[in-house]
């Protein structure tokens, strides 16, 4: 399977210092989600902590479905 251009320890360094704000989702082309988790604080944290563990494992994808992975 064909993996996303996007950097996958830019996007794992955005959700870790700026998830709150929805970095990581704005670098990944996911512009709606991102503007939701900048208004909700990243879902009070929680919704960032999942990002962030979906960043880890590498099942974290970016607006096209590819899989941002390492």
């Amino acid at each position: 399977m064909e993996n996303s251009p996007k950097n996958w320890l830019v996007t794992l360094l955005l959700c870790w210092f700026l998830g709150v704000y929805g970095a990581h989702r704005f670098y990944a082309g996911k512009i709606g989600s991102g503007v939701l988790q900048l208004l909700t604080l990243g879902g009070l944290g929680i919704w960032t902590l999942i990002d962030l563990i979906m960043i880890i494992v590498g099942s974290f994808k970016d607006n096209d479905g590819l899989p941002i992975k390492n």
